[in-house]
């Protein structure tokens, strides 16, 4: 007896069904089917977000069939077959079945075929060649994909030197893939492929780089992987030296002791070195946005140190001064140094008082600065800085009238 998926929820949802029918009506029943990640995840009873589809139809007449069937069709990547289908506010990307006609390690010219087995070969692992009919019928065109997608054994499909010759790319996929769906020993010849083409990962565009190291990083428990990766050379390849692996270990095992977040980016300055210049210029490297930049940034500088001891005092002191966000990363990544283990209420609680404290706003502005005799100019700003230092040692007090009496003092004390 075939394997079948059954008929799951997002496979009869409204928006999936109109997808289908579009594509049907143009190519005839079986002329599309889905793919990838859907499929396996359904297989081993994980959540599916993305659904995929692969058809028989070219691009053009995919775009012609949603066009007829009031669908929305975007052409993401035509010259490799891709148009995306929107249906109910949901995206699918529709891929027309192809072949590599060339390949260069980064990018590929591609031929479009109707073998549904041709191309299977093209795709990176077995677990990932998967296809499956409306009817949840499931097509494995390697012979391997259910058992290894079960298994978590993470094979590339044919020979996996040919398969990271064709896109460097699947040196970090297959260590992702690990992360994600990876269990017992990893397949030996992929990992030795890996190794030996480590080096070529410096010629992939840095927004490819970064995109797959973060998805990496986000699975549940990344540490064996990156562990690998440590091993085999390859995160030297992307990550400035000193790799800290015990801070990225301690870094995962706290999120999952206390039930924090999953964090990629914080993990990501987990295991970079305590050089906040070099941080910078890392992520600048990888292409990073401003604000991803920013936020490792803060959470490497190397002042305030937090200690597990600090008062509530002087945790809203740092609070203030840091920033909600860049205290909290400090924090777990202070923790982390210390050991995972330390302090751990301590810890809890000042992350806890960092994630519930509103820092108050301070009372005083430049009227009235000058309203107290100073005069208008650059000695503005610096009153204002004395007075705010004053109120942030006193704790922000909440006494408008003494806040004023300290300015007083302060711009008499100033000689102008």
């Amino acid at each position: 007896m075939s394997e079948t998926l059954g008929q799951r929820p997002w496979m009869t949802a409204p928006e999936t069904a109109a997808v289908l029918d579009a594509l049907e009506a143009a190519g005839g029943p079986g002329c599309a089917r889905y793919v990838g990640g859907c499929v396996r995840n359904t297989l081993i009873g994980r959540p599916v977000s993305d659904i995929d589809i692969a058809t028989r139809l070219t691009p053009e007449a995919v775009t012609a069939a949603l066009k007829a069937a009031r669908l929305k069709a975007v052409a993401t990547g035509v010259e490799h077959g891709t148009v995306t289908a929107v249906s109910g506010g949901k995206p699918f990307e529709i891929t027309t079945l192809r072949r590599d006609v060339s390949t260069d390690g980064r990018r590929a010219v591609v031929a479009f075929t109707d073998d549904w087995a041709e191309d299977a070969q093209r795709r990176d692992f077995t677990l990932n060649s998967l296809y499956a009919a409306r009817d949840g019928a499931i097509f494995d065109p390697t012979g391997h994909g259910v058992a290894d997608a079960r298994a978590g054994r993470i094979v590339f499909v044919g020979e996996p030197e040919h398969r990271v010759r064709e896109d460097f790319l699947r040196i970090l996929r297959f260590f992702r893939f690990l992360a994600w769906y990876g269990s017992g020993p990893p397949d030996a010849a992929a990992l030795a492929a890996c190794e030996a083409f480590r080096g070529e990962l410096k010629t992939l565009s840095a927004e490819r780089v970064s995109k797959e190291l973060l998805k990496l990083l986000a699975a549940q428990d990344p540490r064996e992987a990156i562990g690998l990766m440590a091993r085999t050379g390859v995160l030297g390849e992307i990550l400035p030296a000193p790799v800290d692996l015990a801070r990225f270990e301690a870094v995962v095992a706290i999120e999952s002791d206390q039930l924090f977040e999953i964090d990629p980016l914080l993990r990501l300055a987990a295991l970079l070195p305590d050089d906040q210049v070099g941080a910078v210029q890392f992520a600048e490297r990888l292409r990073l946005s401003n604000a991803e930049r920013d936020r490792i940034a803060a959470a490497l500088a190397p002042a305030p140190v937090l200690k597990s001891w600090m008062s509530p005092r002087e945790i809203r002191r740092a609070l203030y001064r840091e920033g909600a966000q860049a205290f909290r990363d400090r924090a777990k990544l202070a923790w982390a140094r210390a050991s995972r283990t330390a302090a751990t209420p301590q810890w809890r609680g000042m992350i806890a008082l960092g994630e519930g404290w509103v820092p108050p706003a301070f009372p005083l502005t430049g009227e009235d600065v000058i309203a107290a005799g100073a005069p208008k100019g650059p000695m503005v700003g610096q009153v204002l800085r004395e007075v705010e230092a004053w109120w942030i040692d006193h704790d922000f007090i909440d006494d408008k009238p003494s806040t004023i009496e300290k300015l007083k003092s302060v711009v008499q004390g100033m000689a102008f």
